[in-house]
């Protein structure tokens, strides 16, 4: 973090010692947001697969692009913010469409009636509606809430990372109890109880927008008492909002306006994303969202890269930028299974009896976010410890350990249900060994990676750069989705099977013959008939599958263990005389 010479600092920045009341309106207010957004994703996959009866594949296809879209739109409300509305509108809007999406939810839910075969057209319609609002509303809320915290500060002023500390614990708190206040409304065991849980995270988002709105004017002002978040003046034609991470604030920066007009390589750049997204949506059998997240991956690089501004040392930094961002995906898309795979795991094959109790499923998806609060201080003193003895490990080599570990949290689960058949449930004590791990392994990259885009950014390109890491993220999200797909069939699919007569086990495992007959009703029940592959592997068992997950994380990991010594010269500052 720069220093600020003594002279701008605020008279007040080193003597007050107390925050603002703006920072604990905006902890309130992001801590709603959160508990609507996790209280929702933690009943999705569920109300997917229960209510409007999709399988697998279907669901965890829905959840990549549903995850992967909240990443690439607060891009666009970033932008709209800082050249039209300001924060203060955006957060409005934003707040509001996400109400409006969980409210649309719970009256798709309201629509489902017991033992219902076929989903009503207006239930699915009410669904995605649902899902559009909660993406554009998260898109213009998110990135103008957190880059407000800073800015209730004067230069200079030391509570600034304190400050960051209590609005981060907002966002957690938010996720840590999320999930456990609507999965107890919603993840009943009955279908027709869904809509409690997302009309919850409705009035979680409401109390949240009016906490904001009602106190906003009185107590989101600068030091000297200016309204924060105002609309901005028309004649600042270089300043935009840095994109922020969905879970992770970034204070703003204005930039210096480039040297070569953005214009004059729009065509050659609009050409080349058609082509590429053409090319993937047939690699990806015209999965348009993939399609264009994974374009978009590629296309902004050489959008910053083809700058003739750039300079050979820019240039480098850029590259450590790149490559660190190609390991994030990996990253995501294996952490990224705690909405998707592993709810299906926790649901349908986790012992979840506690005494004389049943823990519904969506209830361990708080366990990251309470394994966070426990040790996210933990890992900052053990940072601290390391830097005064010189042997804290570089960001890239964190980076490594983070994959690394999150395969370690991969082969636990795996050793647990290792030769255990699909009828037989696992103890919970697997699942929540593998969600701490793999907050280890967060708190290793996220945070880091963050600061080290901001730190190695040109200015001029700062928005772009953050940009890509973002892109990484949403990838992530989206690999996420396709690798949750391949899902081996258990007990619910079996059972779906077995009311029709079919022996789907047997089918699998080719000892019962497959028929015209049984294969038109598997296609009705949207089952499959074969197990599925990865890289040609068939994946008969969730051992099968969750190794997939080590394998990918330890690759990852020991790629860029082999490269990070280079990625710490190409970061190095040149030694000055």
């Amino acid at each position: 973090m720069q220093t600020v010479p003594a002279q701008t600092e605020h008279p007040l920045a080193a003597a007050s010692t107390s925050h603002p009341k703006g920072l604990y309106v905006l902890f309130a207010t992001e801590m709603w947001e959160r508990f609507s957004y996790y209280g929702m994703r933690a009943l999705l996959s569920l109300y997917m697969l229960k209510a409007l009866l999709m399988n697998k594949e279907m669901s965890s296809l829905i959840y990549g692009n549903y995850t992967s879209l909240v990443y690439l739109t607060p891009l666009l409300g970033g932008y709209v913010a800082d050249r039209y509305w300001g924060n203060r509108r955006s957060i409005l809007v934003g707040g509001l469409l996400m109400a409006a999406g969980q409210f649309a939810l719970f009256f798709s839910a309201s629509m489902y009636t017991t033992g219902q075969t076929a989903v009503p057209s207006a239930q699915l319609l009410l669904f995605f509606v649902g899902l559009g609002c909660l993406i554009f509303g998260n898109g213009f809320f998110k990135p103008n809430i957190s880059s407000m915290v800073g800015s209730l500060y004067p230069k200079g002023d030391s509570r600034i990372d304190a400050a960051y500390t209590i609005f981060y614990m907002g966002i957690n708190l938010g996720a840590f109890f999320s999930p456990l206040v609507c999965g107890t409304l919603g993840d009943t065991g009955n279908p027709a109880d869904f809509k409690w849980g997302f009309l919850a995270a409705g009035f979680g988002m409401l109390i949240g927008s009016l906490t904001f709105e009602l106190l906003k004017h009185k107590y989101v002002v600068t030091a000297e008492g200016n309204p924060l978040g105002a609309k901005p003046e028309r004649t600042v034609e270089h300043s935009p909002v840095v994109p922020v991470q969905t879970d992770g604030p970034v204070r703003a920066e204005t930039i210096a306006a480039p040297t070569k007009s953005f214009a004059s390589k729009l065509p050659m750049l609009i050409g080349l994303f058609v082509v590429v997204y053409a090319a993937i949506a047939w690699l990806m059998n015209r999965d348009w969202i993939g399609a264009l997240v994974f374009s978009a991956m590629i296309v902004a690089p050489v959008t910053i890269l083809t700058d003739p501004s750039l300079t050979s040392r820019e240039k480098q930094k850029i590259y450590v930028i790149f490559i660190l961002s190609f390991f994030v995906i990996f990253f995501w898309g294996t952490f990224e299974q705690a909405g998707a795979s592993l709810t299906f795991f926790a649901d349908e094959q986790t012992d979840r009896t506690l005494g004389s109790t049943v823990v519904p499923a969506s209830y361990f998806q708080s366990a990251n976010a309470l394994f966070i609060i426990i040790f996210a201080p933990i890992f900052a003193v053990l940072w601290t410890w390391m830097g005064k003895r010189g042997t804290e490990p570089s960001s890239p080599l964190k980076m490594s350990i983070s994959l690394m570990l999150m395969a370690v949290g991969y082969l636990i689960i795996a050793f647990g249900v290792k030769g255990v058949d699909a009828s037989t449930k696992v103890s919970m004590f697997w699942l929540i060994t593998m969600y701490m791990v793999h907050t280890f392994a967060e708190l290793c990259l996220s945070p880091i990676g963050l600061a080290l885009v901001n730190k190695l950014a040109p200015a001029r390109f700062a928005s772009l750069l953050m940009a890509v890491w973002f892109l990484a993220t949403a990838a992530g999200n989206k690999l996420a989705g396709v690798l949750s797909g391949l899902y081996p069939p258990g007990p619910a699919e079996f059972a779906k099977a077995a009311k029709e007569g079919i022996n789907l086990p047997g089918i699998l495992n080719g000892a019962s013959q497959m028929t015209a007959e049984i294969s038109a009703k598997l296609t009705s029940l949207e089952l499959t008939a074969k197990w599925p592959t990865f890289l040609g592997f068939q994946i008969t068992s969730l051992y099968d599958f969750f190794m997939i997950f080590v394998g990918l994380s330890a690759v990852a990991s020991l790629i860029l263990f082999v490269l990070y010594k280079k990625l710490n010269t190409m970061m190095a500052e040149p030694v000055t005389a």
